[in-house]
């Protein structure tokens, strides 16, 4: 790792999030801002020299050359900030941003990594300042850390400064507003706190949603008892099933219960091929299909992809309950919340 002579050095955990179902409503208490969906970033510049961490210490700094370039050129020559990389990309007209096009930036050649910085650039969004100049902010309330930050970031094309209110109603409202620029939620900061590495100490509030999602198949637990995930699926226009994510962390008697449940709809001894995990490449990701007879409740958070072809579920989600009163043919993806139109630099504006 680079030397920097900072007040604040790497290595360094960030400041982290305890969830919360609701905007905390305290005036004069909080400060609001969006929750950026991207890859976290302490950044660490000391004149050319430039250290970019991920959340648990890794470099992301060949990763992302294009943002080492732009930290040079847009923020102040000494500083310490706190913040996202994220990739925008237009969609429907829109810039949004775009989680898939992020996480395959994560990539081990460096002429893919050459590539995706020309074709997908990223941007740094900062959100807090530990340190500006010689001055170290850490202990400092996040009023002060604010004005620091402001200070430090000359927006040119590719870094910002997040928006904020301390109107709760407002935050709030950002919480449904902003998901269509591609947000996942709302940070809450306390105005008078220090920044806190490694403690949950800001409140998050994100996305939560019901659907009923057809039951298409199962894997088994990986201890061989019971289903480990339920494979989900919606009916597309065209009147195909589409594979939208997976149900798993079931406690032990509730595998064997829901193998109970699946097993007799089994098509004969299929056995098939599942994606492979982007998080886990020696996970068995073979699934046993089933017969789309049974509609199941799921509580999610978020959906990606850009048409009906490739949504699904961002992350895996809560499998609720069995819906026996549903007809699997009406799990449609017209059943989702279509969050409002909101383009990126709609949240940005005002930053």
């Amino acid at each position: 790792m680079e030397a920097v002579d900072l007040p604040v050095r790497p290595p360094l955990e960030p400041m982290l999030a305890k969830a919360q179902a609701k905007v905390p409503d305290d005036p004069g208490v909080w400060s609001y801002e969006p929750k950026w969906d991207g890859f976290r970033a302490l950044v660490f510049r000391d004149g050319d020299d430039v250290v970019l961490l991920s959340r648990s210490g890794k470099d992301l700094g060949r990763y992302f050359p294009e943002v080492l370039d732009a930290v040079r050129d847009e923020l102040a020559p000494h500083c310490v900030l706190d913040g996202e990389i994220v990739v925008p990309r237009e969609i429907g007209g829109r810039m949004r941003l775009d989680w898939e096009s992020l996480s395959q930036r994560i990539h081990p050649a460096e002429s893919r990594i050459t590539l995706l910085s020309e074709q997908t650039p990223a941007h740094f969004i900062g959100f807090d300042a530990l340190a500006l100049g010689d001055t170290p902010l850490m202990k400092e309330p996040f009023r002060t850390r604010r004005e620091a930050l402001i200070d430090a970031v000359t927006p040119k094309q590719w870094c910002h400064v997040t928006r904020t209110t301390e109107d709760p109603q407002l935050g709030t409202q950002w919480l449904d507003e902003f998901e269509g620029a591609g947000l996942d939620g709302v940070i809450a900061k306390r105005l008078d706190g220090p920044y806190l590495p490694g403690k949950r100490e800001m409140v998050k509030v994100k996305h939560h949603r019901d659907a009923d999602c057809v039951a298409m198949g199962y894997r088994i637990h990986k201890s061989g008892e019971g289903i480990g995930s339920i494979l989900l699926g919606l009916y597309r226009d065209d009147g195909e099933l589409q594979m939208v994510g997976g149900a798993a962390s079931f406690t032990a008697k509730a595998r064997l219960k829901l193998l109970d449940d699946l097993e007799p709809l089994r098509i004969g001894d299929d056995l098939r091929d599942g994606e492979p995990s982007r998080w886990n490449s020696a996970a068995d990701k073979r699934w046993i299909p089933v017969r789309p007879e049974r509609v199941c409740e799921v509580a999610y958070d978020q959906m990606e992809g850009n048409t009906e072809h490739g949504r699904r579920f961002r992350h895996a989600v809560k499998f609720l309950r069995w819906r026996p009163d549903r007809d699997p043919q009406s799990c449609t993806f017209d059943q989702l919340d279509v969050p409002l139109h909101f383009d990126l630099y709609d949240v940005l504006e005002r930053s």
